[in-house]
């Protein structure tokens, strides 16, 4: 058999065994970054036990893991003096939800219509620019007076802290659109409207995903700030309370948990951003 037919099998067989090394190196790197995650973290709770326990620093007021674990496990076996503690997480997750929901909606519409429309983005512009300037945390009172001790004002909390980033976003997102894709859409005979949906918003999708991971946390940070300034329920509630009775354990408690939640929804993102980007490179930014 001759060189030249046995050369394309030994490339194909050297690109092969490239693409392991890379895969294999690539698992390496993720394990190690794992390992080197759960050291650190073990090492900052053993670090904070050890000194709470050393009364170098005070445990009344900053507590230790220990206890803050023994007041997650009496939340979750026991309840809370609110009610269960499913109940609360869920009372604050419906109205991080419902905020972000919403706040995304307005955004994406708005900031695609500002970016597609000059005129509107003239007369809006300042306006919203405006709002922005202003810090939407001192607005929790404000809603509070208005809907009430209900899940509204914790909705139109979360909604004032998500609308502006994904707003932003995607108004520079229709404005970063080729202006080439957009003229050979016209050529072709697409409306506005078919470029809008067609060219525009695709086009724009990265930069309102790249939105999303941010505001559902400012979503709950909204849910979480008008709980505690007036609920019936809930995990801010829960901070109130427990600072209230200088139960540290139990405000840090609420925090542990509020991360899970936010990890939890930003692990869902991140699948459903890999889902709907499976066409771009791995090195690429979304």
């Amino acid at each position: 058999m001759s060189p030249e037919v046995l050369t394309p099998v030994a490339d194909g067989a050297k690109v092969s065994d490239r693409a392991r090394s890379r895969a294999q190196a690539a698992r390496r790197r993720k394990l190690f970054v794992n390992t080197a995650r759960g050291v650190l973290l073990v090492a900052v709770l053993g670090l904070w036990e050890a000194l709470s326990r050393a009364k170098v620093i005070d445990p009344f007021n900053f507590s230790m893991p220990s206890k803050i674990w023994d007041q997650i496990s009496t939340w979750v076996m026991h309840g809370t003096a609110l009610g269960s503690l499913g109940e609360q997480i869920w009372y604050t997750l419906y109205e991080a939800l419902l905020g972000w929901v919403i706040g995304v909606v307005a955004g994406v519409l708005l900031g695609i219509a500002l970016g597609r429309i000059n005129l509107l983005a003239e007369v809006l512009g300042p306006y919203i620019k405006v709002l922005n300037s202003i810090p939407r945390i001192v607005l929790a009172p404000i809603f509070l007076i208005w809907f009430g001790l209900g899940p509204s004002s914790k909705v139109a909390s979360a909604v004032v802290l998500v609308f502006f980033p994904v707003f932003f976003n995607a108004f520079q997102g229709a404005r970063e659109v080729d202006r080439n894709l957009v003229a050979n859409a016209r050529i072709l005979g697409a409306s506005d409207r078919r470029v809008t949906l067609q060219v525009v918003i695709p086009s724009a999708t990265s930069w309102i995903f790249t939105s999303l991971h941010v505001s559902f946390g400012f979503a709950l940070i909204g849910a979480i700030v008008g709980e505690y300034i007036g609920a019936t329920k809930g995990i801010g509630l829960l901070v109130a309370q427990s600072q209230n009775t200088f139960n540290a354990a139990g405000v840090y408690a609420a925090m542990v948990i509020l991360a899970v939640v936010a990890l939890a929804a930003e692990g869902l993102l991140t699948f459903a951003e890999s889902r709907i980007f499976r066409w771009k490179p791995a090195g690429s930014d979304s």
